[in-house]
């Protein structure tokens, strides 16, 4: 859609699957009809569901903009989108057209004058360590914290962790061994990448 920070997705779900943490807010379309948010998940969760989903990934620490509520609001949490942006906000339609509509229409009332959210984001997500990227925006620890509780539902040191994750994962999936992933990935070696995964997500890299 033109922003880094949006992904339109649509999912035919036939059964449990493993939500993976990322950062991200997710608004989501059931099959039903019924509009939920997905707030940003600490760890992995399982969700069993049948049929086609619809959804919009916000990333970047944009969902709290589009939606109005912080991030930590809605940490570990599926709720009914009208319940969070309110009964005044249309919810979208049960297809890939009517969200992309929505969301191009709340996009079209946000305005964030400070770019910090993104930026540590995107910093965080090539393995900055947290002190520089503090350093790089101009803030203080305990703001960056407070502030990352708000636009991504937990602090600066567990948003570098579920990324670093994310980029693991990503690195294996084109092709590399998981020694490489590791080091590649910024672990200390394979058994920290594996210790890693099982408090974020309770499975073995192996098993993801």
């Amino acid at each position: 859609m033109g922003d880094p920070g949006v992904h339109l997705w649509t999912r035919d779900a036939s059964g449990p699957s493993l939500i993976l943490p990322d950062g991200c807010l997710d608004v989501i379309v059931r099959p039903d009809g019924e509009a939920v948010v997905a707030g940003p998940d600490v760890t992995a969760r399982e969700y069993d569901a049948q049929g086609r989903h619809v959804g919009v990934r916000f990333s970047h620490g944009l969902g709290p903009l589009v939606l109005g509520v912080p991030a930590d609001e809605l940490t570990g949490r599926v709720v009914p989108l009208v319940d969070v942006a309110g009964r005044a906000v249309p919810t979208p339609g049960p297809d890939p057209a009517a969200l992309r509509d929505w969301v191009v229409r709340r996009l079209a009332t946000v305005h964030d004058d400070d770019p910090w959210a993104p930026a540590a984001f995107a910093a965080a997500a090539v393995g900055t360590p947290v002190a520089t990227i503090a350093a790089r925006i101009g803030l203080s620890s305990r703001t960056l914290q407070r502030r990352c509780h708000a636009r991504f539902g937990y602090g600066p040191q567990h948003l570098a962790r579920v990324l670093r994750l994310q980029r693991a994962l990503a690195l294996h999936r084109r092709g590399k061994p998981w020694a490489d992933v590791a080091a590649d990935a910024g672990y200390v070696d394979q058994p920290h990448l594996a210790r890693e995964c099982l408090a974020l997500t309770g499975r073995a890299p192996t098993l993801l």
